[in-house]
């Protein structure tokens, strides 16, 4: 089903970049409007030109244009904005919730969001300025409010009725508050339905009430709400005043944003950078990145400079550098992998981080040992030089420890200076293995070589 979700997006957009009119992509549209699912029409703009995203997005209807707006990501919504209209705008602004003006306030200029907030009726409005009471990296911030919010004096009959006009998504449970709006029992929906008096609600107050906090963590929240096994979570201020639910929806979107996050933060990539934005914005991005490269770089050829004299005596050293420091790399980036994927999921700690060490280091010696063979024999037949085919031997070996032991060790340390692992991890590990690969096998060569 996925697939078949994604082969159909695919021919869309094939289609569109063969069109030669605007005629003939309504005409895809009109079709497509048929075949996709609601998610993928922001995937649709964001895949386009420039020059074809005004064309699709006329043709979408006034629903599908309000979710795709809020569903794409940063740099094709800022785009978008450009290339309409003031008027456009508003009317497409006009048509957002409470929800979705929460999610895009970061990302719009501030003309089009205090037009955005006036839009809101009154309610709206106040629960947009408690959102505002609470950063983004909190769950305060990120609540849904269609929730069933019933006094906790309600009698049981009087409850049931309210099952009749039918709930939102993601209810299993009615949230009791007293007259203060202190949340002060939660009611399982199934639970309820069997109930049959004039009891009230308290008598179906669950045994524990399982809610968060305003100010958690908002990836420590999302934890939470996939662990306890519920739809949703309440959630209160710090004096227990019930502010909304977080739902597991927005839960596994918290966790897929931060893993996109992750994955980009490697690749040295902004996480709003457009598919189609400008060449001079997606070089700047990247550009960053490949500047701290150099600078590594040079470092590791200052290392190599100390050693000048033995690579103009012994030229074979030269030709095999890059064998060394590509199996360090290697081996380190994967380590790095696995360590940086454990410590997004929670699963590493200081006391499991060292097992993961020993054990680390104990692939890391069977690998060297493995590979240091077999690339000390190739040497040995390709230089008929016992020598040499020890020093890289002994380097491959002492290389591949230091990159597992590194890839290890440096996310720790990263974490400890709040720095993401992802983002910088990579960068300082191959300068690390570089360095510590040419120092030893330059250094071997110059004491067994010359």
């Amino acid at each position: 089903m996925l697939e078949n979700a994604i082969d159909k997006l695919s021919l869309v957009i094939d289609d569109i970049l063969i069109a030669e009119h605007e005629q003939d992509i309504a005409t895809i549209m009109l079709a497509a409007n048929e075949t996709l699912v609601a998610e993928q029409f922001a995937l649709l703009i964001e895949a386009l030109p420039q020059d074809k995203r005004l064309s699709v997005w006329a043709t979408y209807p006034e629903e599908t244009q309000r979710a795709a707006f809020v569903d794409m990501g940063q740099g094709t919504r800022t785009s978008l904005i450009q290339a309409l209209s003031d008027e456009e705008c508003f009317d497409l602004l006009a048509q957002l919730d409470v929800d979705d003006v929460i999610e895009i306030a970061e990302e719009i200029p501030s003309r089009l969001l205090k037009y955005a907030i006036k839009s809101l009726d009154d309610s709206q409005r106040k629960l947009y300025q408690q959102a505002q009471q609470f950063s983004v990296d909190e769950v305060g911030h990120w609540l849904d409010y269609n929730y069933v919010r019933i006094s906790e004096k309600l009698k049981i009959t009087s409850a049931q009725l309210l099952l009749q006009k039918g709930l939102s998504p993601y209810t299993e449970d009615f949230y009791a508050v007293n007259k203060e709006g202190v949340l002060t029992g939660t009611v399982d929906i199934n639970s309820l339905i069997q109930s049959d008096g004039e009891n009230t609600l308290k008598t179906l107050f669950s045994p524990e009430i399982i809610k968060l906090n305003g100010h958690d963590e908002l990836t420590a929240a999302a934890e939470a709400v996939i662990l306890s096994g519920k739809m949703s979570l309440p959630v209160v201020d710090e004096n227990d005043h019930f502010l909304g639910r977080f739902t597991v929806e927005t839960a596994y979107q918290v966790k897929q944003e931060t893993q996109t996050e992750q994955i980009n933060s490697a690749a040295g990539l902004t996480t709003d950078e457009d598919l189609f934005s400008s060449v001079r914005t997606s070089a700047k991005n990247r550009g960053i990145w490949l500047g701290i490269n150099l600078l590594t770089a040079f470092l590791a050829s200052w290392f190599i400079g100390f050693f000048e004299a033995t690579l103009q005596q012994v030229v074979a050293l030269a030709v095999l550098m890059p064998v060394v420091a590509s199996m360090g790399g290697v081996s380190g980036s994967q380590t790095l992998t696995v360590i940086v994927r454990g410590m997004a999921l929670g699963q590493i700690t200081e006391q499991n981080r060292k097992v993961l060490l020993r054990k680390e280091l104990k692939v890391g010696g069977l690998n060297g040992i493995i590979w240091s063979v077999v690339i000390g024999a190739i040497t040995y037949f390709w230089f008929d030089s016992a020598e040499l085919s020890l020093v890289i031997a002994l380097a491959i070996l002492l290389n591949l420890l230091t990159a597992s032991a590194s890839g290890v060790m440096i996310p720790a340390i990263l974490n400890k200076l709040n720095i993401d692992p992802a983002l910088s991890g990579s960068v300082i590990l191959t300068t690390v293995t570089d360095i510590v690969g040419f120092v030893v096998f330059l250094g071997l060569g110059s004491l067994l070589l010359l």
